[in-house]
């Protein structure tokens, strides 16, 4: 089977329901990453590899970043960001061959939210590792409960598709994500969703933040910013745990 041109490729891997979404599409997505992963799934398609596998390779990526994250060093933080970098091409290219090949399947939308999960836990954790100077110490207690604050919080949004499955209901939609009983909690959920603070915990914008950390702290000699920026992640985690529980709870998700 010929491969038709990149236009047509295009238009089935990357339909508008895919690049028109908005919560469910990383804002790095949407600004560049598409524009890049089109050439990279293209390719792909011409070899034998499945969607699935790509999703694996996708997973094993964002767990190595974080390894490579634990590592002292300029270069190490630098490699990370890299690597969560083709973490997210692949996390497009994924669903874009599955699309194009019809190989669209429950295992990979499964796999997808799993990778999702340890990706962003292994960087939390490689964060800790990398601010501690002696193995464990309580940095490295607090990348740990910063990566199961940001594993919680995606738990609390999945389960909200469990809970609505279980009751016979489909999965909720975006536009119910927007809908609150009360104005004042839909004023609240605005807000927050202008600070955006909770993409501190998110492995895009951890990696280059932690980039920038150990730019600072090599001009510093020491750790100083990479420390504090753990602790911010531990206390961002925690408080989006439970203002994301509340706003489940407070919309018409569960409805």
């Amino acid at each position: 089977m010929s491969m038709p041109s990149l236009a047509e490729f295009r238009h089935l891997a990357q339909p508008p329901s895919t690049i028109d979404r908005r919560n469910g599409e990383h804002w790095a997505g949407l600004l560049y990453m598409r524009k890049l992963s089109i050439y990279v799934t293209y390719a792909l398609a011409r070899t034998p590899i499945s969607p699935n596998q790509v999703t694996g390779l996708m997973i094993v990526t964002g767990v190595l970043a974080g390894a490579v994250l634990a590592l002292p060093g300029l270069w190490a933080a630098l490699a990370a960001a890299v690597l969560v970098q083709v973490y997210l091409l692949l996390d497009c290219s994924d669903g874009e061959l599955a699309r194009y090949t019809g190989r669209t399947s429950i295992t990979g939308v499964y796999l997808d939210r799993v990778g999702h999960y340890f990706a962003e836990a292994a960087i939390l954790i490689g964060l800790g590792f990398r601010a501690s100077q002696v193995w464990p110490d309580w940095y490295t207690v607090l990348g740990f409960a910063a990566a199961l604050g940001a594993i919680l919080i995606k738990a609390e949004t999945d389960l909200v598709d469990v809970a609505r499955a279980r009751s016979g209901l489909v999965a909720a939609t975006e536009a119910a994500a927007g809908q609150f009983r009360s104005a004042g909690l839909a004023r609240a959920r605005r807000a927050a969703a202008v600070l955006r603070f909770h993409r501190l915990v998110q492995a895009v914008e951890l990696s280059l933040i932690a980039l920038v950390a150990a730019v600072v702290d090599m001009l510093r000699g020491d750790l100083i910013v990479t420390r504090w920026l753990v602790v911010a992640c531990a206390i961002v985690a925690v408080v989006q745990l439970v203002l994301h529980l509340v706003s489940i709870l407070a919309s018409r998700r569960l409805t």
